[in-house]
């Protein structure tokens, strides 16, 4: 397995784990994925990976600001996704690795996250790169018409 730098070339096989996962139902109040153009707009380019595997995508990893504030420019929102395909076998913790490692060299001090509290499976993994539970959010938005919870977490660096 490789960690590379999210590309357009990778844009498919990205939006297909995504829609995976939205279809899942506990990894995203989103229900569609969105086109190239919207999704790679919304994410900051030296903060998003692919896993591969003899050239296929495995998972990805990408951050986005939560603020255009500058008092929060070392803050980002991120999301990790693997192909159900892939699981078990390290690809997350190896994507989050990636993405903690540029975002320190970066000077991003806080990565965090909020997650269905019935992915059990994000919350452990992201228990094991660092992250914390700050806190619990009731009933925050619907979801195919039913009031969801999520788990605030994040993770702040030793190193700034």
């Amino acid at each position: 397995m490789q960690i590379e730098p999210m590309t357009e070339a990778h844009a498919g096989a990205v939006l297909v784990i995504y829609q995976a996962g939205i279809d899942e139902g506990d990894a995203t109040f989103e229900i569609q994925a969105p086109a190239w153009e919207d999704f790679t707009a919304a994410k900051l380019r030296a903060h998003r990976y692919v896993a591969t595997d003899a050239g296929r995508v495995l998972g990805w990893v990408a951050a986005s600001p939560v603020s255009g504030r500058c008092v929060y420019a070392g803050v980002v929102e991120h999301s990790v996704y693997v192909d159900p395909a892939a699981r078990g076998l390290g690809v997350g913790r190896s994507l989050l690795r990636a993405l903690i490692g540029s975002t320190e060299l970066a000077g991003i001090w806080t990565i965090q996250a909020s997650l269905f509290p019935e992915n059990t499976a994000s919350r452990a993994l992201h228990r094991s790169a660092g992250f914390r539970e700050v806190g619990r959010r009731d009933r925050i938005a619907k979801h195919h018409g039913r009031w969801r919870d999520t788990i605030l977490i994040e993770r702040r660096s030793p190193a700034i």
